[in-house]
């Protein structure tokens, strides 16, 4: 779904590797250009982003939605990763398809989670901590990013061995931010 109205809400929060205002600049333009939550981050940034405003009600009523289905989804893709990776022998391009969800879905989790749309606004596993501790918040997103770039990159060359080794990194990170901003099922 396409919101343009965020475009100009995007702003960077944190760079891997380099603060620098060009890095930066480019970074801003990028997401301002991609005009969208939920546009994917370019593969060789690793920058992560978060709208600086909160949006419309209506506008986050949509925003939730969206990250309700690409959470849905990352879900779907962990599942069935653990399900091919136990099957004899695993399908790779199985494989492939389920951690190209993933690291996609890494990429957009920042942007999914602008201020004003929390747990105030509507109904939402996503605890107020997200906006309380965005550092922390950015930072899990960062590891998470970086794990799932990872099993991606494995299962493209086809190593399912690598792949198997590296599943858990992903569980870990996952947990990692799953623990601290994610409410129980009701």
């Amino acid at each position: 779904m396409r919101l343009p109205v965020l475009a100009s809400m995007f702003v960077l929060l944190a760079a891997c590797g380099d603060s620098g205002t060009k890095k930066a600049d480019s970074n801003q333009a990028n997401a301002g250009n991609e005009a969208a939550v939920g546009s994917d981050v370019s593969a060789n940034s690793n920058a992560m982003v978060m709208p600086a405003a909160a949006p419309a009600e209506e506008d986050a009523l949509k925003i939730m939605h969206e990250r309700h289905e690409a959470m849905e989804d990352l879900g779907k893709a962990m599942k069935g990763l653990h399900r091919n990776l136990d099957a004899s022998p695993p399908d790779i391009n199985a494989i492939r398809l389920e951690t190209s969800t993933m690291a996609t879905t890494a990429a957009k989790i920042p942007s999914l989670f602008p201020p004003g749309t929390g747990p105030d606004v509507g109904k939402t596993r996503a605890k107020a901590e997200i906006w309380k501790q965005q550092e922390l918040f950015l930072r899990r997103s960062k590891e998470f990013l970086a794990a799932a770039r990872a099993i991606d990159a494995a299962a493209k060359t086809g190593d399912v061995t690598k792949v198997m080794a590296l599943h858990d990194n992903v569980d870990k990170a996952c947990k990692a931010c799953h623990d601290p901003f994610r409410a129980p099922k009701n």
